[in-house]
């Protein structure tokens, strides 16, 4: 059985993952609301200024009050600001999964921040929310987003096809997902 606990602070080891606050404005149009390429593989629009932010931020912030709602800011410990966001963006109760979803800024790409929030988001998951399975999902062009899930211990499940249509061509969705079963098998792991 599910049990929804809301958006609560996940310490690591180089990262704070903690709801948004409106102070994050200035370091995600620095680090990656703005960026075209980084808002183009996460099939987000570009934000360019401080009101399209804050709109965004009133819509995280204000969907805090629901404890279903899962998404945190990625804060770099040692820069102490926001360098990307990653959220449970799909949440089914009913069938006790949810969907991660994830952007990190192209400063704090291929240095393991991804890897490191979607291990300790997917932990939260388990132990905290009782998920049964948690998806991800990335685009076939995305390479670097797909090692990031195959590092994290998610089995590929499948691609749909032409699943996307991006600047005049399609691109596929590969589908990875993780079972309770197997989280709880690769802690034991770890500790052997």
């Amino acid at each position: 059985m599910i049990t929804h606990v809301g958006t609560n602070a996940i310490d690591t080891k180089r990262l704070l993952l903690r709801p948004f606050e409106y102070t994050d404005d200035d370091a995600m149009l620095k680090y990656w609301v703005a960026d075209k390429n980084i808002q183009f593989m996460y099939s987000e629009p570009v934000y360019s200024t401080k009101d399209e932010v804050r709109e965004l931020l009133e819509q995280y912030i204000g969907s805090y009050d629901k404890n279903d709602y899962y998404r945190w800011a990625i804060i770099e410990k040692h820069l102490g600001e926001c360098i990307g966001q990653i959220a449970y963006f799909l949440v089914d109760s009913k069938n006790h999964f949810a969907e991660i979803e994830y952007c990190i800024g192209s400063d704090f790409q291929c240095k393991g921040f991804a890897t490191e929030a979607t291990k300790a988001v997917s932990a939260y998951g388990f132990e905290k929310i009782n998920l049964h399975k948690v998806q991800i999902c990335t685009k076939t062009i995305n390479k670097p987003s797909k090692r990031v899930i195959e590092k994290c211990g998610f089995t590929y499940e499948g691609t749909l096809r032409d699943y996307f249509y991006m600047n005049g061509g399609y691109v596929g969705r590969l589908y990875y997902s993780m079972l309770r079963s197997e989280y709880i098998a690769s802690c034991r792991n770890e500790m052997i």
